[in-house]
Order: structure tokens, then sequence, then C-alpha cells
């Protein structure tokens, strides 16, 4: 064979896919053929769900801000760890439910730790108290708010400062008065066994100032009646009641957090 019969058998065999000099497979055998590379990428697959752009904490006149109590902590005078304790704040209600906070301000110290003033369960009502961000969860909103008019005897729902409920209420005797005050709806309570709470009720922050010996401590709740004849009228040992029907349009309305005018 000449060298330039040789050169083309060369060429050939490796374009085959053999290299000059390798043993030939026999005579007959199959070969593995040559893998197919992607042209292109596969389109991405459309997840299920896609965050949106991160929002800043709502605010505005009618916004209110709360937060649930992670850690068991006491209220301080000033966003301080040195100043003087208020109250301690629990992480769960008298009713077993997880305790919240109104949000009033917050600030941050020299060392950049953030606090946040609140409104707590104390006698006498209406104290607030700073204690540190990392011991409450995450902020929740609501735009209502609750007045009652001692006066009056009527309760009224504001949505965005808007009139959506109103009824007529029973509240405390004189010698077991409803406290006035700025206070806040802590949770909400359904399935009594006993009728006389009605079918929906309401916690409070708020508290008597004459029956701190009751369970609990004497907070303030807003429920229904099994003696709806009653209403309205001074007849409670300082909670607020409602006809039935009324709690539960009520209950459909007011979130908890809602924070509550007490005239």
């Amino acid at each position: 064979m000449t060298r330039s019969q040789l050169a083309a058998c060369a060429i050939a065999a490796t374009a085959a896919g053999f290299a000059v000099g390798s043993p030939q497979p026999p005579s007959g055998a199959h070969t593995r053929p040559a893998p197919v590379l992607p042209t292109a990428l596969p389109a991405p697959v459309r997840p299920a769900f896609t965050p949106g752009p991160a929002l800043p904490i709502a605010r505005g006149r009618f916004v209110t801000r709360w937060a649930p109590v992670r850690r068991a902590v006491a209220a301080r005078r000033r966003p301080n760890t040195r100043a003087a304790p208020v109250a301690r704040v629990p992480t769960m209600t008298p009713d077993d439910t997880v305790n919240i906070v109104l949000v009033r301000d917050s600030r941050s110290d020299r060392a950049g730790h953030i606090w946040v003033r609140v409104s707590i369960a104390t006698i006498p009502n209406g104290r607030t108290g700073w204690v540190p961000r990392s011991a409450l969860g995450g902020y929740g909103t609501v735009d209502t708010r609750l007045v009652v008019d001692l006066d009056r005897l009527t309760a009224t729902l504001f949505k965005r400062g808007q009139r959506t409920f109103r009824a007529r209420i029973g509240v405390g005797r004189r010698g077991s008065p409803t406290p006035r005050g700025r206070f806040f709806v802590r949770d909400r309570l359904t399935r009594f066994a006993d009728r006389f709470y009605g079918p929906v009720a309401f916690g409070t922050n708020a508290r008597s100032p004459g029956l701190t010996d009751w369970p609990g401590g004497g907070y303030i709740g807003i429920h229904g009646t099994d003696r709806p004849r009653l209403i309205p009228g001074h007849i409670s040992h300082g909670c607020i009641r409602m006809r039935n029907v009324d709690i539960l349009a009520l209950g459909r309305r007011m979130p908890v957090g809602t924070p509550i005018t007490i005239r």
C-alpha cells in the first residue's frame, strides 16, 4: 500500500472515532452512539408562588399596630435596660390565648437596639412601658376603632373613620363601673359552656379597679348575654354586654388588636 493510501485510511479511521493503530471492533459488533448535546437550555419552570416586593409597615391616620408577645419581659419606664420596670408582660393572657400589645411608639438606644412603647394591662389603667423589639413577634395592623359611650349606653365601631356598626349596651353598675380610657382588644373567645357570656366574647386590657380579686385579675370583657331584656342599662360588674345578635355582628367586623375608647 502506498503512503497516500495509508494516510487516507488514517483519516477515515479518525473520522469514524478510532485512533490510528487501535484494535478494530470485531465484525458485527455494535458501537454506542455518540451523545446528542442540547443546543439550548430548557425554559425555566414557573414557580407556584413568587414573593412580591417588600412593603413598608402600614401607617396612617386610621391604622394601629399591634404585636404578639414572644418572650416574657419587663416593660420599663424608658427604653433602657437600667430603667425602672413598670410591669411584667407575659406571653399568655388569663384566657390562655397569646398575649398581644398595642404599639404606641418605637426608637433605638445608643447601642442600636430597638425598643417599642406598648400599652400594658395594669392597675391603674392606661399605663404604657418600653419593651425590647426582640421580645415581640411580627407587627399586625388594624384600621378599626370601637367607641363605647357610657352616658348614651352605645358601642360604635368605625373602619377607616366610617361608622360600620352601632348597638345599645349594658355597662357597669355604680359600685363596679366600667373604666374609662384607651384600651384595646386582646383576644376573641367562643364556644362558652355558660350561656351567660353569649356566643362571642372579646377580652381587653382594661381592668376593673375594684374587682382585681376576680379570677384572672378583673379584666373587662365585651360579650353577649342570656338576659337581653336588661339592655340598655347599668347591669354588670364592669363588662360591656350586648344582645347576642349584636355581638355576633360585631364579631364579624372587629378584629383582635382594635383600639377601644371608653368615655
